[in-house]
């Protein structure tokens, strides 16, 4: 797949940034194409562009779905809050193992949660990166923004290598689920990070895991009628429209001597 993925720019005075951008992903500068996927540098963000994609993709938490989202989602009573565990006078510390387009870690550092967003995909995560970098200095959002940080890193090798004391809360998992091809059903944003990242084949060993270093519970978001992760069943499950949570409630004390 990174072989036909290159860093574009839709404007000569945007050179230079490209270029840096394209040294540090290790990928090819060229001229704006139709006939590959390409990182697109704009004078507004950065975007993925993709033959058979229509509208390019980027992340923005400042306006759109994602603000949307922030003011009319149902704050604590939603069922995603519900499922991490927030309630008056819990605000608990999340890593967000399977990141994406940081929609649902958006939702949750609104609602106060300092959240690690966790994207292993180098293009998604340079996404993410610039739509933060954006809304750092937006006044409504700043505190929100504060709360979030990026890392471009497999979830497993991040959390294998965290001390104890680093231990979060709760660890949020949405694995990428096996995509019903060229389904109108699936939308093409959904489509591209899937034709990106492929499926999550370590979800198993990413929830076992996660069980073994999250202090309070583990999330794993599904769809509603997919089967639990590696056959581990949950604790409860927090169910909407589409979408199921799962809950694992951690009983390991970390500090015991």
């Amino acid at each position: 797949m990174t072989d036909s993925i290159t860093v574009s720019t839709d404007s000569p005075s945007l050179d230079s940034i490209a270029i840096k951008l394209a040294h540090k992903l290790a990928l090819p500068f060229s001229p704006l194409s139709r006939q590959n996927i390409q990182l697109v540098v704009t004078m507004d963000h950065i975007e993925i562009r993709a033959p058979n994609l229509g509208n390019p993709i980027y992340i923005d938490f400042i306006q759109g779905k994602n603000a949307h989202r922030r003011q009319f989602g149902g704050g604590r009573g939603q069922p995603l809050a519900k499922a991490i565990g927030l309630k008056k006078g819990v605000t608990p510390t999340i890593i967000d193992a399977t990141a994406g387009f940081g929609r649902d870690a958006f939702v949750l550092a609104n609602l106060g949660c300092e959240i690690t967003l966790l994207e292993r995909n180098p293009f998604i995560a340079t996404l993410l990166e610039d739509a933060l970098f954006r809304a750092t200095d937006n006044a409504e959002l700043s505190d929100v923004i504060a709360r979030m940080s990026v890392h471009n890193r497999d979830a497993i090798n991040y959390l294998s290598s965290l001390n104890e004391l680093n231990y979060p809360d709760v660890i949020y998992m949405d694995p990428m689920y096996p995509s019903r091809d060229k389904s109108a059903l699936v939308k093409k944003d959904m489509r591209l990070l899937h034709e990106l990242a492929g499926p999550d084949t370590d979800s198993e060993q990413l929830l076992t895991l996660a069980r073994n270093i999250a202090t309070k519970r583990v999330v794993v978001k599904r769809p509603k009628s997919a089967p639990f992760v590696g056959e581990q069943k949950p604790a409860t499950s927090i169910e909407s429209k589409n979408t199921r949570y799962d809950v694992y409630i951690q009983t390991i004390n970390h500090f015991s001597v």
